[in-house]
């Protein structure tokens, strides 16, 4: 259980559920397998997966949730192919085919395809602190992480979240952070980075695996570019990409963090609880000190 990206969010307001309260609201929509005459499912299902039970995983207060999707497949190369092939019969039969019965067409044909579609599921996770005032997901990506505060704001009718805001902009500070050659104590230098012109139109510079502290980086810099995303290391422990929205991508847990692993029992669900409780305790620590080095929260 190891998040590999991340977004916050602030609770604005108290949400003072327990592990209980909270896993009887995800009840009422609780993940059922995709009908033969549905494109797609969702629903909450078990963090710990097949041999859970428990559709919230409590650790030190924190609550982690599972939003699990399934969704049919249908290749569109099959689907075009049999929906031409029937406007030829069409065709054939009765000259020109019109744009709407087209799409009923395509409509009907999707229907007669989707009992015999297979299907593929994906998964999401994301919990929450309230003692700290916290939702954490595990994506950064926009439609993920709306798909999952989506259905969690219907399950509890409510989610007075707003993402942090600080007091200075984040992409001027990663900015001197780089012109600089240093981040603040506590934060190092990676070697990924993002530099893009002012405007909607401007240029994007990415770099990966690269001396930051290097002339081509300055030389950029000195064009004007701004960063707005950057590679940096916590205290030895956890390696991350920053973007100017406060939005975390590779999240790594450095060989110190997951050493204090290694006494834990071998059975699935003594790792999962471990890992989960190291990672949300990390998670804690490093969350206000990220938000303190832009100015702190506004």
């Amino acid at each position: 259980m190891w998040f590999k990206n991340m977004t916050l969010f602030r609770l604005v307001e108290p949400l003072p559920l327990s592990a209980e309260t909270l896993a009887a609201r995800l009840e009422q929509r609780a993940f059922q397998p995709c009908p033969s005459h549905q494109p797609s499912s969702t629903g909450w299902a078990p963090p710990l997966g097949r041999k859970g039970r428990d559709l919230v995983h409590a650790a030190a207060g924190r609550l982690l949730l599972c939003l699990r999707t399934e969704e049919k497949v249908l290749p569109a190369a099959v689907l075009n192919q049999m929906v031409d092939e029937r406007i030829a019969e069409m065709e054939d039969r009765g000259g020109p085919v019109r744009r709407r019965e087209k799409q009923e067409l395509r409509e009907r044909i999707v229907g007669e395809l989707l009992p015999r579609a297979l299907c593929r599921s994906r998964h999401g996770y994301a919990y929450l602190d309230p003692a700290a005032g916290w939702l954490v997901v595990g994506s950064a990506s926009p439609r993920g992480v709306e798909e999952l505060t989506g259905m969690l704001r219907k399950t509890l009718d409510t989610l007075p979240i707003a993402p942090p805001r600080v007091r200075q902009s984040v992409a001027a500070v990663m900015t001197a952070w780089l012109a600089e050659g240093q981040a603040p104590a506590e934060f190092t230098l990676g070697d990924i980075c993002e530099l893009r012109e002012a405007g909607e139109t401007g240029g994007v510079v990415r770099c990966r695996g690269q001396d930051l502290a290097g002339t081509e980086i300055r030389a950029h810099l000195a064009a004007g570019k701004e960063v707005t995303r950057l590679g940096l290391c916590w205290n030895e422990r956890i390696a991350f990409v920053l973007d100017e929205a406060l939005a975390i991508r590779r999240l790594q847990f450095l060989d110190v963090v997951r050493e204090s692993l290694r006494d834990i029992a071998d059975s699935p669900e003594a790792i999962f609880d471990a890992e989960f409780a190291l990672m949300t305790g990390e998670l804690a620590l490093l969350a206000p000190r990220l938000l303190d080095v832009f100015g702190g929260e506004a």
